[in-house]
């Protein structure tokens, strides 16, 4: 694997300038995938107002807004990195709810968030309605791999290392799903641009992955 280091701040003005530039005139998803130490939502976040300086409408969903409700992600026990890889979350109500109403000759009307899984019900978010030529930002975790219909990927790769090191205690559990994640999913050879994220502050372009 070859990486070009790179500074965060030029992350984010290169990734906006490819969101920028990609289909216009056609809504665009842009899926943000990384485990939380990796940061894809804080990621995410910095896009959208650069992403609307340039011309582009924005709408910021979470995937943990559509993870299934306490009594399916519980099923076999709190603790299954399985189960949390595989069924955590609510991928057809992702798709239903947010990618499909932005395919081509979609509604553009999308639901920024399904389930609050803190308190376990359903948030009752209003439906908006993204311009035509919008730009959808969702940030989240193991979200490759899954056939969801992304127009534009990225990655935040860690290490092994780096990840358990990073992981709080109490999430530690999850980890041999991230494990299985980059064994099946191969998420750096699959996005449209990965970055290395060990060091926060010392990003790394990935150029190639074996």
């Amino acid at each position: 694997m070859r990486a070009r280091p790179i500074s965060p701040g030029l992350v984010v003005e290169e990734l906006c300038e490819r969101i920028a530039a990609a289909s216009p005139g056609r809504w665009l998803r842009v899926a943000v995938d990384g485990a939380p130490p990796a940061g894809p939502g804080r990621l995410a976040d910095s896009l959208v107002e650069r992403v609307r300086a340039r011309g582009r409408a924005v709408l910021r969903v979470s995937a943990r807004d559509f993870l299934r409700p306490a009594s399916l992600r519980y099923e076999f026990g709190r603790y299954d990195p399985d189960v949390f890889y595989d069924e955590w979350l609510d991928e057809n109500g992702l798709v239903r709810e947010v990618l499909g109403p932005l395919e081509p000759g979609g509604t553009g009307k999308v639901l920024p968030s399904l389930w609050d899984s803190v308190r376990d019900r359903a948030t009752r978010a209003r439906y908006v309605t993204l311009p035509a030529g919008g730009v959808l930002l969702l940030d989240g975790s193991l979200l490759l791999g899954r056939g969801l219909p992304f127009d534009l990927t990225v990655h935040l790769s860690m290490s092994p290392a780096a990840l358990a090191r990073r992981t709080p205690d109490d999430e530690r559990w999850t980890l041999p799903a991230y494990t299985r994640y980059e064994n099946e999913a191969r998420p750096t050879a699959r996005a449209d641009v990965a970055i290395k994220m060990d060091d926060p502050g010392h990003p790394a372009l990935i150029l190639a992955a074996d």
